[in-house]
């Protein structure tokens, strides 16, 4: 069986602004929980929980990032790669389980509504809104070059929105007595991060499961490396994502005349070609078969 990686020039990225991140996020997180305790307010509560989530799905990130240089081995052959989906799954579970919990919380605020001190809130909003609009800023360049960094990047922008909602709160309070917006904002804020957290729980799983990507279609592969002279048939293919970086494809190929290896050689790198530019799949693991007796369906159950 064949196999080729395809190496991409990557940006290097760093952990030290994320880093960073954690440990700004890390002061705004302690800092909502005293005074959402102090000031009585749910809604700064809750944002405090969002961020207390997002600190640990940085610290993921950041060890991920650490974890993802660790060299194969005979045991671990993939190396830790796949430790990311793991970490995003637990990880989006645990936001929606918390969300729930933030909406039963505040509709109970509705039927007993409670006086909040809504300067604590306002300043502390204010400190959550620096906060993390200097992690989006620090994180913005890797975001853009590395998926890992892109989630983390998302989740620290989300935050700083959250602080805005709380903030715009505060000030409705302060100014015109309007305590039962805490309740709301907080229920806006929950249904938000369980919006989030299922999509992340949903891509989570399904990378988790070896589905095949959304926004691949398996028979337009086949098309493409149809067209390809010397090959009769593309089967008993498998898709999946390894990692968010890495796209997998295992196949046989059924080729259409008895070629030596040094010719297959030839023909792989053309397939490879195809399905790297076209369809971004960078790991390839082909199979080269000529009139064997096996199943040649498209997609076979091992």
């Amino acid at each position: 069986m064949s196999h080729n990686h395809v190496h991409i020039h990557k940006h290097e990225v760093k952990g030290k602004n994320l880093f960073i991140s954690i440990l700004l996020n890390v002061v705004i997180t302690l800092a909502q929980i005293i005074g959402g305790i102090i000031s009585g307010s749910l809604a700064l509560l809750s944002d405090a929980l969002h961020n207390f989530t997002d600190v640990l799905s940085l610290v993921i990130s950041y060890i991920a990032h650490k974890l993802s240089r660790k060299k194969a081995s005979f045991n671990q052959t993939f190396g830790l790669k796949r430790s990311e989906l793991i970490a995003a799954f637990v990880n989006a579970l645990s936001l929606v389980v918390i969300a729930i919990y933030l909406v039963y919380e505040a509709v109970l605020r509705f039927f007993e509504p409670q006086t909040i001190k809504p300067d604590i809130v306002i300043w502390l909003s204010i400190i959550g809104i620096v906060a993390n609009g200097l992690s989006v800023l620090l994180l913005k360049k890797d975001a853009s070059h590395n998926l890992n960094m892109k989630s983390a990047y998302l989740h620290l922008l989300t935050d700083m929105l959250a602080s805005v909602a709380v903030l715009a709160g505060g000030l409705l309070m302060h100014f015109f007595q309007i305590f039962w917006i805490d309740a709301f904002l907080t229920i806006a804020i929950a249904l938000y991060l369980i919006y989030v957290g299922y999509d992340l729980l949903k891509s989570a799983t399904k990378m988790l499961m070896l589905f095949s990507p959304e926004d691949i279609d398996v028979k337009e592969i086949i098309r493409e490396i149809h067209q390809i002279e010397g090959v009769k048939k593309l089967h008993h293919i498998h898709l999946w994502h390894l990692n968010e970086e890495e796209l997998h494809l295992e196949a046989h190929l059924d080729c259409s005349e008895d070629i030596k290896m040094s010719e297959f050689n030839e023909l792989l790198q053309k397939i490879e070609e195809v399905l790297f530019h076209q369809f971004g799949i960078n790991h390839i693991n082909i199979q080269p078969e000529f009139k064997k007796e096996d199943p040649k369906d498209y997609i076979v159950q091992d």
